[in-house]
């Protein structure tokens, strides 16, 4: 009876130990390197995606500064002169500079030129434009001129340091451009628009009076 407890608890033993499966140190090796293959191309990608973000957030921080450093803002007041005869303003002055000392911004004026022959041409490629809006009409790159005030290096750069007085004669818009005719109660905008920068507009209202000469602020 002993032997035949015995011999069954053997063959027991006998068929668990054979039912066991183990794990050499090959395949343990094998998967210790699958999983570092893994890590370390997870790690790459994650790697080169934060260097790209970085790289692109550096180059979008340098672009706005170069915005921001090519910037103009308004000097002074807004000035209209009119003519007491036709009641309508005849010119509009305002003056201009760097908002902060950075990168000059080419003030080229579009002067009309008008040759022998009769023909008219553009004077200078200007790479600021400035419009005008009226209640009435819009003129896209007006005629415009220039004239430095103070500190003066003798070219057309709006440099740190510099102010230009900008001009525009109502009577004369350039090209087939005609008179806007400002009166009383009239308000425009004009939008100055840089080759770099931003886009600078001054609105204002003209008074219920016109005298020859009124700022505006």
């Amino acid at each position: 009876m002993k032997d035949n407890i015995f011999s069954t608890f053997a063959k027991t033993i006998a068929n668990m130990q054979r039912q066991q499966r183990g794990m050499t140190g090959l395949e343990t090796a094998i998967i210790l390197i699958a999983f570092v293959t893994v890590a370390a191309v997870f790690g790459y990608a994650v790697l080169s995606a934060g260097l790209f973000s970085a790289e692109r957030g550096k180059e979008t921080v340098f672009a706005g500064l170069q915005q921001a450093k090519a910037n103009m803002e308004l000097s002074g007041s807004v000035i209209i002169k009119s003519d007491n005869v036709t009641k309508k303003a005849t010119e509009i002055l305002f003056t201009l500079r760097n908002a902060i000392a950075g990168t000059p911004i080419d003030m080229t004026p579009n002067g009309i030129n008008i040759s022998d022959n009769g023909t008219t041409s553009t004077v200078g490629q200007n790479r600021c434009v400035i419009s005008l809006t009226t209640s009435t009409v819009y003129y896209n790159n007006v005629k415009w001129d220039i004239e430095s005030i103070g500190d003066d290096d003798g070219d057309n750069l709006l440099e740190s340091g510099e102010q230009f007085e900008v001009t525009l004669d109502l009577d004369d818009m350039g090209g087939a451009f005609t008179d806007p005719l400002l009166g009383t109660n009239s308000w425009f905008n004009i939008q100055v628009k840089p080759m770099l920068g931003s886009t600078m507009t001054i609105q204002r209202t003209l008074p219920a009076g016109l005298d020859i000469v009124m700022d505006m602020h």
